[in-house]
């Protein structure tokens, strides 16, 4: 039977290669959503090609749009962020895909979870925002939240066939960004233009900016806490420029599992969809000759403060996470608009991470109200 997913977020860099995973398998996968914020020309283009039985618009004022072009072909279209959150309980879906980017990404999932469907997972921003309330209830609803993100989908295929194997500690690898061995002067001076250029993945400008600043590292080492029931103390960050190894495992008798290959999102996408089965692919092969030299670095958390706070925030717990994650979407967006400086990001989310309170045990209430606050605050800070 094939497994019907929900896209969510279909036109990002996440969404367009997952349905290249499944353009590539259709006796294996359907699109039964795509959505979309802002991009209805894509999106549109999207449904044309796949079919979906259902399409989301977020922009409400797009509707029409959409829904005009669509429905010659039966396809049923919503708008808005209730609509979001409802078509994920379809009944249809098997599997949700969550490739949204951002905080925007929590109540869907949350939704999907009660709803029961399996979770394909590349919003990290869900689980650093709310990763307890996130993972007790895929435990009470019995639901499995496969990672998306590379560095997580190598700890889960090392983790697979060890379950009774403690794990020792975990490795992230992290490639540096654009700015690896910079100095703080040199980061003072860098551009927009600068920083959206990564040496090995493609990505979309949010993700790109938080690979440059190491914050992207940051958000995954509180993602990796959720995921593997880990304590700050068993995560480490090194530097692997070429992104060959995607992370490692450590066990408790010192020996290390490692998760290899180029630098493609559509493998651990096609990984997260096809699991358990590993699924036969064209995508160019790993060739050692190529490579003959892996090298490994350890992080500069004077420099890259970013990653530094997310440890700090990680292991101050409560809502510091949530915190930590709203300041830094404002001041990639205030970086993108050249509102402020590369470094001025570190400092607004510090800024923020000193000003809003400490909750110790937040509920999803609490966690959308610091959301909220630390917004606030942080775009008064910009002004």
């Amino acid at each position: 039977m094939k497994k019907k997913i929900a896209l969510l977020g279909s036109t990002g860099s996440i969404g367009t290669q997952a349905l290249e995973v499944i353009a590539a398998h259709p006796d294996r996968f359907e699109a039964e959503v795509l959505t979309a914020w802002k991009n209805a020309d894509f999106l549109i283009e999207q449904a044309v090609r796949f079919r979906p039985n259902v399409v989301v618009i977020g922009e409400e004022s797009l509707y029409d749009k959409v829904n005009s072009a669509l429905d010659p072909l039966d396809i049923k279209v919503y708008c808005g962020q209730n609509a979001l959150n409802s078509v994920v309980q379809s009944e249809s879906i098997h599997i949700v895909l969550t490739a949204l980017v951002g905080y925007c990404g929590l109540l869907p999932t949350i939704r999907a979870i009660e709803a029961g469907k399996t979770i394909a997972l590349a919003n990290k921003e869900t689980l650093v925002v709310a990763g307890d309330i996130i993972t007790a209830l895929a435990v009470k609803h019995k639901v499995d939240i496969l990672p998306v993100d590379s560095e997580h989908s190598a700890i889960f295929q090392c983790l697979t066939g060890e379950y009774y194997n403690p794990i020792e500690k975990i490795i992230l690898t992290a490639s540096g960004g654009p700015f690896r061995g910079k100095d703080a002067a040199f980061l003072k001076t860098v551009s927009k233009a600068q920083a959206l250029k990564h040496p090995n993945w493609d990505m979309g400008a949010k993700i790109t900016i938080d690979s440059a600043s190491l914050m992207n590292k940051g958000l995954e080492v509180i993602e990796a806490k959720w995921l593997f029931d880990l304590g700050p103390d068993q995560i480490d960050v090194v530097i692997h420029p070429q992104s060959i190894v995607h992370s490692l495992v450590q066990f408790e008798d010192g020996s290390l599992k490692a998760q290899m290959g180029l630098p493609d999102m559509k493998l651990p996408i096609q990984y997260a969809l096809g699991f358990p089965q590993r699924l036969k692919n064209d995508f160019p092969r790993f060739d050692f000759l190529q490579y003959p030299s892996l090298t490994f670095e350890k992080p500069d958390l004077n420099t890259f403060r970013n990653l530094d706070m997310a440890f700090a925030s990680l292991r101050k717990g409560g809502n510091m996470p949530c915190i930590l994650n709203a300041a830094n979407e404002v001041a990639v967006d205030a970086f993108l608009k050249d509102r402020i400086s590369f470094p001025g990001m570190s400092d607004l989310i510090e800024y923020c991470l000193g000003k809003v309170s400490l909750v110790a045990k937040p509920d999803l209430e609490t966690y959308m109200e610091t959301d909220h606050e630390t917004r606030r605050i942080a775009l008064e800070k910009i002004i």
